[in-house]
């Protein structure tokens, strides 16, 4: 081999060895890097220890166990009336002449609503007036001027509109259920979600055979000015009060097997899961009447991802963890690796 090309192969080898050797510098390099960034401070002080992984929180919301009373209620329809009202009838038959009120009038007991001419070819009679029995507003008139009725003729009805009332008809299985004195929200289709209030006055002492429902009135708390007769009510009864148990909305219990379990949040910023044993449901929410504490902290979204042990970060502010010192859970620098010996001055 010739001199020339002994060195041009050394050239190539040396060139091959600078080239690998910077590979694995820089492997290291960035093996070293990476260890680094997993344990802190050179793999001390990580939430798995020295070198270990840190394990992520899972965000969570929670409320505090309250007991709380649970009102159970029956929905129903009704119409609203006046609370008294009375058809008028003449006292004798013959051709309406006159009517001295309208729909909407005020009236008072004893006065002339309408004059009745009894009069018949060849006869003649004094006009016959109808007298109101009652004081009141005047709610219908469906006579009119000229028309010829009888004693059995509705003249007109009269009613007092200041006082209303709500006749609703219960299902015979709620009946056990009602009493009087019970209070209602009432929404009418006029006036959207915005709610009225009354209380149940009386109640059917029968069930109707044909319908298989009692009949119960409710007279409004107040008079509301919005409200008419005639008017349909959409009522919601409030019935039985069942309290002394913590109350959690239905969507926090994981179900397995048809056993219940809530996730309890401890002080540590971790999770139990914890049986339990439910109670009444109203409205979305339940009662726990076995396994859960007033004032423990319940987690009430995000526990699809939980498991025994598993840590949170509560958003909603109920659990708060004391945040662990720079370079991990208990350090204090004094185990760290090239630490002096306490008391040594460098």
């Amino acid at each position: 081999m010739s001199k020339k090309k002994i060195i041009t192969t050394i050239i190539i080898i040396v060139v091959l060895l600078a080239a690998t050797g910077g590979g694995i510098f820089y492997l290291k390099k960035s093996q070293d890097k990476a260890k680094a960034g997993a344990g802190g401070m050179g793999g001390f002080g990580g939430a798995g220890g020295w070198g270990g992984a840190p394990k992520s929180a899972t965000a969570v919301r929670t409320i505090v166990a309250q007991k709380k009373t649970l009102t159970d209620f029956v929905y129903t329809n009704g119409e609203i009336e006046t609370q008294k009202s009375i058809e008028v009838y003449p006292s004798m038959k013959g051709k309406v002449v006159e009517m001295k009120v309208s729909l909407g009038s005020t009236v008072k007991q004893g006065d002339i609503i309408a004059y009745i001419d009894p009069s018949e070819p060849g006869s003649y009679y004094a006009k016959s007036p109808v007298l109101a029995p009652i004081s009141g507003s005047v709610i219908t008139t469906p006579v009119k001027i000229g028309q010829t009725v009888s004693v059995s003729s509705v003249i007109t009805k009269i009613g007092d509109i200041s006082n209303l009332q709500i006749t609703v008809k219960v299902p015979e299985r709620y009946v056990a259920d009602i009493a009087l004195g019970q209070k209602a929200e009432i929404t009418l289709q006029a006036y959207g979600e915005e709610k009225f209030y009354a209380s149940v006055v009386r109640i059917s002492p029968v069930v109707d055979p044909v319908t298989r429902t009692k009949e119960v009135i409710l007279n409004f708390d107040k008079r509301y000015d919005k409200v008419n007769a005639g008017m349909f009510a959409r009522v919601k009864l409030f019935t039985l009060d069942y309290g002394g148990f913590p109350v959690i909305p239905q969507d926090a219990f994981v179900e397995n097997s048809d056993e219940y379990y809530l996730f309890i949040a401890k002080e540590d910023g971790t999770v139990t899961k914890r049986k339990i044993r439910r109670g009444k449901n109203i409205d979305g929410s339940f009662q726990v009447v076995e396994g859960l504490e007033e004032g423990e902290i319940v987690v009430v979204e995000g526990m699809l991802s939980l498991y025994e042990g598993a840590k949170i970060k509560d958003i909603s502010g109920n659990v708060v963890v004391q945040e662990a010192p720079a370079g991990g859970e208990g350090f204090d620098g004094k185990n760290a690796p090239g630490a002096l010996p306490e008391g040594t001055k460098k």
